[in-house]
């Protein structure tokens, strides 16, 4: 009897040697460095770059410089040049004085009601970049946060983050504190009819803070895509 205890102690202890992190405190030091990282952005200001496009076709492009203001949210002043790009329909109208104006105020009026899309589309990009500390202690109070770990690293994912349905995939490197991958899954107005698909890119500064360097948005359904470019960080004043 006294062998087969110590057999199955044998056996047993190097699993537990092996056991790393539990789920609860990985999932505490991806929120803890993104806390930590969030912080030091604050002292950055940057050049935020915005395309929209439909159908492949740009519609609208603008840069605006960017910094955090004392109330911790993001302050944005447009650059000069930033101008919406023309589109196709625009270049046409101006040579079709024939036509007849009620033609003319349906398309102005279908350009009017996607400008007013493309814009909800365009700032629903903000509502899940960067990845905020607190909505994911909410959703972890909630029960909507789960960890998968996987070759050391550690993987979030999180259920309703900013809409009821939606999805938020993290992947974080708990030894070189960096996120490793950000997919989001989503909708603007109503699930399945017009959902949309995110993903990030991030890049480092030289002190090693992550930022969202590229982030792509596409919804299908409409044929549209957001892309925003965060680059020229610099030491805010």
């Amino acid at each position: 009897m006294k062998l087969t205890t110590i057999a199955l102690l044998a056996l047993f202890t190097p699993v537990v040697v092996a056991q790393g992190p539990s789920p609860q405190e990985r999932a505490t030091a991806v929120k803890e460095s993104l806390a930590q990282n969030q912080a030091a952005l604050r002292t950055y200001s940057w050049i935020e770059t915005t395309e929209i496009s439909l159908k492949g076709e740009v519609k609208k492009k603008e840069q605006k410089q960017c910094s955090y203001g004392a109330d911790g949210k993001v302050q944005k002043t447009p650059l000069p040049g930033s101008a919406p790009a023309q589109s196709s329909s625009q270049k046409e109208d101006r040579g079709g004085r024939g036509r007849g104006r009620a033609k003319q105020a349906i398309i102005e009026n279908k350009v009017e009601d996607m400008k007013e899309y493309m814009e909800q589309v365009a700032a629903l990009v903000h509502q899940y970049v960067p990845p905020d500390p607190q909505k994911l202690q909410a959703a972890q109070a909630a029960g909507n946060l789960s960890v998968q770990p996987s070759s050391g690293a550690a993987g979030l994912s999180v259920k309703d983050y900013v809409k009821p349905g939606d999805s938020l995939s993290i992947g974080f490197d708990p030894a070189a504190k960096k996120l490793t991958s950000y997919n989001v899954k989503s909708y603007v107005e109503k699930p399945k009819d017009d959902d949309v698909t995110l993903a990030v890119t991030f890049g480092r500064l030289a002190d090693g803070t992550s930022y969202p360097e590229r982030t792509v948005l596409d919804a299908t359904a409409r044929k549209i895509q957001v892309k925003v470019t965060n680059s020229g960080y610099k030491k805010a004043s």
